[in-house]
């Protein structure tokens, strides 16, 4: 029995703020997509040079979802050596990507991870999220994560929902943990 369902109305869900949960959100809705066979691609505008334990579980569900990585990793933070021209060259090619996968309607979901802090940080402008949010086909839920969402970015979306910390193990002294936060 085919469990495929089909989306009549797509809507664009935002998850941002400064806790922890944002990717870990849209991730959660990878799996409970799989469970309805939806297609999922996922686009990453920041992660790039570190290994991260989605992309192995992304392997486990490649039948329902993958990812690609655009970004240069990091930007502006930890190690991040590199030019800024090189990161803002890399989220432009995520922008056009997306919108690209986007309007081949292969997709149920798109997931933008890390739209925001790409826009916050200004390697991607207003202009081009809003036409990327302007790709989306009807029959496409859009998801896009990170802090600091644009005002204009929470006004067209549908859903938002605000992480907020309210107590980090950092603050302890203690450091990310493979499984939970990579």
């Amino acid at each position: 029995m085919d469990k495929k369902i089909k989306i009549k109305n797509g809507l664009i869900l935002v998850y941002t703020g400064n806790g922890k949960g944002k990717t870990t959100a849209a991730l959660g809705t990878v799996v409970r997509a799989a469970g309805y066979h939806l297609q999922t691609k996922m686009i990453q505008f920041i992660k790039g040079s570190w290994y991260y334990g989605e992309k192995d579980g992304a392997l486990l569900l490649s039948d329902y979802f993958s990812i690609e990585q655009m970004g240069k990793g990091f930007y502006k933070i930890i190690d991040d050596d590199l030019p800024e021209e090189e990161h803002k060259k890399a989220a432009a090619k995520a922008i056009e990507r997306a919108i690209e996968i986007l309007q081949s309607e292969k997709y149920d979901i798109v997931i933008l991870d890390e739209i925001n802090v790409a826009l916050d940080t200004g390697l991607v402008q207003i202009e081009d999220v809003v036409r990327v949010m302007d790709a989306k086909p009807k029959t496409c839920h859009l998801i896009m994560t990170g802090r600091n969402a644009h005002p204009d970015v929470i006004e067209r979306a549908d859903l938002v929902t605000e992480m907020r910390e309210i107590k980090h193990p950092f603050q302890k002294g203690h450091f990310a943990q493979k499984g939970i936060d990579f």
